[in-house]
């Protein structure tokens, strides 16, 4: 019998290594039984993601969560705010977790805008911040994979003196593509989070060519403990475990054919938004993190049409950020001097389904469904479709 609702499109829909590719390194943690506190496998995958990033040994430092490896990484440059510093700034068009794991470090929060079309916080704003003499820290975030670079935030490092933390969390792929701009000894920390293009389940990761602060970072990641059961510096219990650890080395092992699938999805969604002339309002891989899909709407009434066309076919949608850090309930009391940027492109940036093994058939589904919001361009694509069947006949 045939069901009478189809089942909604996931707005994300996961795909990790499957348990013929873990057995291997499973098998390497039942005959080791060592389960957690920086154990082989975990240094082995620390180890192979320096050599994936073209980067010397000892770089990259894993970490609980994307969310933990943040607080490690202030902790260990920055430690905690401090009576004279006890400031830190931080974009507001962000996921909660940047915000989250600043404040369990002591700091004050305030946020600042970002640049409407870069989607990233503009040294040149942090360093005009009007209270800059009692700001410790500043974590620019790279939204949705952007790629935040080294020189522009060392210079601001150097002119103010104030550290900085780069939240990363979704720049895998465009800091594989550009280490030499992207990664330096500013740490930049990752998340390998489900939901990410490369993903251990849940699991993060701290990256600095400053091998010494990489050694401090897993120090503040383990209870301040170095060579001897004594705390030492500010720290938290942040660790990978091996299972974690197992699941990074089978994504890395099939890193390529991964990545060459979430990049097919994107193309595909291009190929579809193209037939309805809408392809500049589509924002995927490369331009951001292939884990996303990305539609842009102009005004809030189109957003909410779209949403509606959406919805209407049961096909899930999400504001990866909400409507910025300041909209969550309990961050409204944080201060800001103005966030226009935010409020006006938070609302209008549509996630659209995305996974490694979606179908054409879906995402045709799922640009169809947009287009009804669209009614130009819904005539656009068929006169598009007439014109190939005249040509075909």
């Amino acid at each position: 019998m045939e069901a009478l609702f189809e089942m909604p499109t996931p707005v994300l829909r996961p795909l990790l290594p499957l348990s013929e590719r873990l057995l291997p390194y499973l098998r390497v943690i039942d005959s080791n039984r060592i389960y957690s506190n920086f154990g082989p496998l975990t240094r082995e995958l620390g180890r192979r993601l320096s050599e994936h990033f073209s980067l010397p040994p000892e770089t990259v430092v894993t970490a609980a969560s994307g969310t933990a490896g943040l607080m490690g990484a202030i902790l260990a440059c920055a430690g905690r705010a401090r009576a004279d510093r006890p400031l830190a700034l931080v974009p507001s068009f962000t996921f909660v977790a940047t915000v989250a794991a600043v404040e369990a470090c002591g700091y004050e929060v305030r946020l600042l805008d970002v640049d409407s079309e870069s989607f990233l916080l503009d040294p040149a704003r942090a360093v005009s911040y009007e209270a800059i003499d009692r700001v410790g820290l500043v974590v620019p975030v790279g939204a949705f994979g952007r790629p935040v670079l080294q020189s522009a935030w060392s210079e601001f490092r150097r002119k103010t003196g104030i550290e900085v933390v780069i939240d990363g969390a979704a720049c895998f792929e465009t800091a594989t593509d550009a280490p030499d701009l992207l990664l330096g000894e500013i740490p930049v920390v990752m998340s390998f989070h489900a939901t990410k293009s490369y993903a251990t389940g849940e699991g993060g990761g701290v990256i600095t060519t400053n091998v010494d602060l990489a050694h401090r970072t897993g120090q503040a990641l383990n209870f301040g403990f170095h060579g001897a059961r004594n705390s030492q510096i500010a720290s938290i219990n942040g660790k990978m475990s091996e299972y974690h650890a197992a699941v990074g080395l089978a994504e890395l092992d099939g890193w390529s054919e991964k990545a060459r699938a979430l990049a097919g999805v994107s193309s595909a969604y291009r190929r579809h938004f193209n037939a309805l002339g809408l392809r500049a309002r589509f924002i995927g891989s490369p331009d951001i993190a292939s884990c996303y899909a990305l539609f842009r709407c102009k005004t809030l009434k189109e957003a909410r049409e779209v949403a509606a066309r959406l919805d209407v076919r049961a096909i899930e949608h999400r504001l990866w950020y909400g409507r910025g850090v300041h909209d969550h309930s309990y961050y409204r009391s944080l201060r800001h001097d103005g966030l226009s940027a935010t409020e006006e492109l938070a609302p209008l940036l549509i996630g659209l389904p995305m996974a490694p093994d979606l179908e054409e058939k879906k995402i045709r589904e799922v640009v169809d469904a947009l287009s009804q919001a669209f009614p130009s361009s819904a005539r656009f694509r068929g006169r598009r479709l007439n014109d190939c069947v005249a040509r075909s006949g």
